[in-house]
């Protein structure tokens, strides 16, 4: 198994067989339809469970609460993301990545706006995938400028993307015009090209 399968099915908790990664693949699942049927709100993990075929108990061993179980939805999406393009334009690189990440949830509406809520949740697990996602796209970012751009370049689109998606996450505007003005952001913080 590869390093990126490992942290796709690899809990904040433990290292999981494969019949337990299964299971945590279920509740994942069935997270996002609940989310779909019910909203946020609504949400609760014994019912994410009941949707999964698996006991209560067995789904509050793989997570802690709601927020961390929709937190974990956002991760293993990220995480499954191909690896970030090396040809192109700096530009072109930093947008794909912005554009892709951006737009990871933009389609499920609800799903958008739970990830939003859940991933400022202040429970360990939480906390803990925050930092795998904030790595994650900071890692990204990094591939895509590549060599010889100051890191401030990179801490800039950083915070560009996470004000982009708070600002969307309160419903301001959507994913997909978000992804736009982060283009536009790109343009004003990157380097001029040569």
């Amino acid at each position: 198994m590869s390093g990126n399968q490992e942290l796709i099915t690899e809990s904040t908790r433990r290292r999981l067989t494969e019949r337990q990664a299964d299971t945590v693949r279920k509740l994942t699942d069935a997270a996002v339809a609940e989310i779909r049927e019910t909203g946020f709100e609504g949400l609760t993990v014994r019912n994410v469970a009941k949707r999964a075929g698996v006991a209560p108990a067995t789904a509050y061993t793989y997570f802690a609460s709601k927020n961390h179980l929709i937190t974990e939805v956002f991760w293993r999406r990220l995480s499954a993301l191909p690896p970030v393009r090396t040809g192109g334009t700096l530009q072109e690189r930093v947008v794909a990545v912005l554009r892709e990440t951006t737009l990871l949830v933009s389609d499920e509406p609800e799903l958008a706006a739970a990830c939003t809520t859940a991933m400022l949740g202040t429970d360990p697990d939480v906390r803990e995938l925050r930092l795998r996602i904030g790595v994650s796209i900071r890692r990204r970012l990094e591939v895509a400028v590549g060599d010889g751009v100051p890191a401030k370049v990179v801490d800039a689109l950083e915070i560009a993307y996470a004000g982009a998606l708070v600002h969307a996450g309160m419903g301001y505007t959507s994913y997909a015009r978000m992804a736009d003005r982060l283009a536009e952001m790109a343009e004003l913080i990157l380097p001029d090209p040569e």
